[in-house]
């Protein structure tokens, strides 16, 4: 099998590590251990778990963990909740369950490139719909009627969107389900940020609620701020979960039972984890808006939701250059448009401590007065 390079995970893997000031971060501003404990009013967990038996767990997921996560649904059955080590697993088990040679996908562009660059290893002919900043990146639906065809298998899209932070509201994604249901396709709706709204008015629907051939892929990464339990689950039609399960004896089998008893606490406490996340993104979000309004050289769409937003810049360097020499000679570090196969833009994650985004911010104004 031959895959293409996975472009922002290997420029971050090269970069990242060694920069002071990292404010491309997605994750929302992770716990640690003990700081979640302490948040869900469980410091003595650890104590709790000392007779766990280290076995696989079991197959489709801790059961009250699954029972947890159905509740955030309107229909959702526990029956039809997996739990997978992450939302790159759950992604890929959905295309390794359900593309063939042949098939089409239609994959929302620019986008985290696993949407796209997976499922043309297993030999579907990849159709990008994509996104433009003149509509907000926002997608048209007359652009996607144009590109389904008979042999659709998915439609895969993100929402909110990374690296834009654009948000398909109802109204899109019901127009997203009559065109997939008009050629029988399936959508996967990549929803590793949902619940970060920019303001609650932005809210949108998960699309297991919109379409019943959804496919909704969850993490407890970034809006939850556990990143290192990698894990993550899938909300699966009725239709699909066996053949899901046939597929996962090849890959993961059952995720880490240890990792999903943590995960459960986090469950229970959603909506306080919430209340804590949306206060650091909220305020990142207006120190960064009032830094552009100031910054003659950096433009954006504002973002509606996330973690994430593209920061259009008016220098003429390519913004890979850019982004290593910013890293380089300031200590900053932001993922060039270049890791989505565009040009013009730079990616700004604003989960971090707002002191950090603010000293970031600072020298990136700073690395800018030799370019005015």
């Amino acid at each position: 099998m031959k895959v293409d390079t996975f472009l922002v995970e290997r420029f971050m893997a090269k970069y990242q590590p060694e920069v002071e000031l990292d404010i491309a971060e997605t994750c929302v501003k992770p716990f640690t251990l003990g700081e979640f404990l302490s948040f869900v009013g469980e410091e003595e967990y650890l104590e709790k778990l000392k007779d766990l038996t280290l076995n696989y767990g079991y197959e489709k997921g801790l059961p009250e963990l699954r029972e947890g996560i159905a509740s955030l649904y309107k229909d959702a059955n526990p029956e039809n909740i997996l739990i997978t080590r992450g939302g790159i697993d759950s992604n890929f088990q959905a295309f390794y369950t359900l593309v063939e040679p042949g098939d089409t996908v239609v994959s929302i562009f620019p986008a985290y490139q696993q949407l796209y660059s997976a499922p043309k290893s297993l030999g579907a002919n990849i159709k990008l719909w994509k996104l433009r900043e003149e509509n907000n990146w926002i997608p048209d639906l007359d652009e996607l009627s144009e590109l389904v065809d008979k042999k659709t298998k998915l439609i895969a899209i993100i929402n909110p969107h990374n690296p834009t932070g654009a948000v398909m509201d109802e109204r899109i994604l019901s127009g997203i389900a009559e065109i997939a249901e008009d050629v029988g396709a399936y959508v996967l709706s990549d929803e590793a940020y949902f619940g970060l709204w920019i303001k609650d008015e932005y809210a949108a629907p998960t699309m297991a609620d919109v379409y019943d051939k959804a496919i909704v892929s969850r993490t407890f990464s970034k809006p939850l701020s556990l990143t290192g339990l990698r894990l993550g689950w899938l909300v699966l039609p009725d239709e699909l979960v066996e053949e899901f399960l046939l597929h996962r004896d090849y890959t993961t089998i059952t995720a880490s039972i240890l990792a999903e008893k943590l995960a459960y606490l986090a469950i229970k406490n959603i909506s306080k984890i919430y209340e804590r996340n949306l206060g650091i993104i909220r305020e990142n979000y207006r120190v960064i808006g009032g830094w552009i309004e100031k910054e003659e050289l950096i433009d954006w769409v504002p973002p509606r939701g996330g973690s994430v937003a593209f920061l259009k810049y008016y220098i003429d360097m390519p913004s890979k250059e850019l982004s290593v020499k910013l890293a380089e000679e300031k200590g900053v570090f932001l993922v060039p448009a270049w890791c989505f196969e565009m040009e013009g833009y730079l990616r700004i994650g604003y989960g971090n401590d707002p002191q950090k985004i603010r000293k970031g911010l600072k020298r990136f104004s700073e690395f800018l007065e030799n370019y005015r």
